[in-house]
């Protein structure tokens, strides 16, 4: 995995993805200046761009970073519930206010998302058994709990319909002027990527980290922090995209290890990558009508996911 092939393949996928959709628009159209394909572009097409590349990238570096505070590969925003938390905080802005704004739901959506990932950080100190897939289970289980308890005040306030629409993965409604708060991501990454030395640290352990004189306390905080955001970000302006923060990590490993401060660009390209090409797959598979990209990315990372278990279960034994 060499940044000589993916940046072309990123650039390819995000060329194809500026001309497929419903109105066909070609390279002419734009180089005459056709005002009603322009408008297309900068009105929905540019802004989907943006919203699939910042989300991939954001719940991609989210996940290497929870990786690294839990040491363990399979532990990600989706599986230490981070982002069933997120959509409880939702839930509790529609219930607070009653038209809530999206800078509402955001704070709240991170307040709930940082308050369920320290519970499930604090279950994990408890855990004496450490295995692999054992302890992301325990934070499936923490997430469904939550995710039980949403479903259940949002149907006796009649807000299931609301809460399902608004909270699926889907890019399709993403238009100029209601994505913009993704860009507070772009600070986030910049922080992740000034601390990625310090999570790698952490990821060897609280007895090594503090002979080499990182605050392990500290800096883990901080990685839960940076990740919280980041998944209400995403949760608020595009919905809930699964397994990205889980498989991405994982693939990028793979071939290059298990420094994150060396890993940082590639699983962030990769991430942005992969989100592309679900995203490509959705808008294509029943043209002109599109697959929300929950889905490609859930069946897709959901065969992934059980071929890294297998794979790790095979090298075990």
């Amino acid at each position: 995995m060499k940044k000589k092939y993916l940046i072309p393949l990123f650039i390819i996928l995000c060329m194809s993805s500026i001309f497929i959709g419903v109105q066909n628009i070609s390279i002419t159209d734009i180089m005459q200046w056709n005002h009603g394909k322009m408008n297309i572009i900068i009105l929905t097409r540019l802004p989907r761009l943006i919203s699939i590349v910042v989300a991939g990238v954001g719940m991609s570096v989210g996940g290497v970073i929870m990786q690294q505070i839990s040491n363990n590969k399979f532990v990600s925003p989706s599986t230490a519930a981070t982002v069933d938390s997120a959509k409880l905080g939702v839930l509790v802005s529609m219930l607070l206010f009653s038209s809530a704004t999206l800078m509402q739901k955001m704070i709240t959506a991170f307040i709930f998302a940082l308050l369920g990932t320290f519970v499930f950080m604090k279950i994990l100190k408890t855990i004496k058994m450490k295995n692999v897939v054992f302890i992301p289970l325990v934070g499936i289980m923490v997430g469904n709990v939550i995710g039980s308890m949403t479903d259940f005040f949002a149907y006796k306030n009649n807000l299931i319909q609301s809460m399902g629409t608004f909270l699926q993965g889907d890019f399709s409604m993403i238009i100029k002027g209601n994505y913009e708060l993704l860009y507070l991501t772009i600070p986030l990454l910049i922080l992740a990527l000034l601390y990625a030395n310090k999570f790698t640290i952490i990821g060897m352990g609280e007895d090594i980290s503090s002979n080499l004189g990182i605050n392990y306390n500290k800096v883990a905080n901080i990685g839960v922090i940076i990740v919280a955001l980041i998944s209400a970000l995403v949760v608020i302006n595009v919905g809930n995209i699964p397994f990205i923060g889980l498989i991405v990590p994982n693939i990028v490993s793979m071939f290059k290890g298990d420094n994150l401060s060396k890993n940082i660009w590639d699983t962030a390209l990769f991430g942005a990558i992969f989100v592309l090409a679900c995203d490509i797959i959705g808008r294509l598979v029943i043209h002109p009508y599109e697959v929300p990209i929950s889905l490609t990315v859930g069946v897709t990372g959901s065969i992934i996911f059980l071929y890294l278990i297998f794979r790790r279960n095979r090298n075990e034994g």
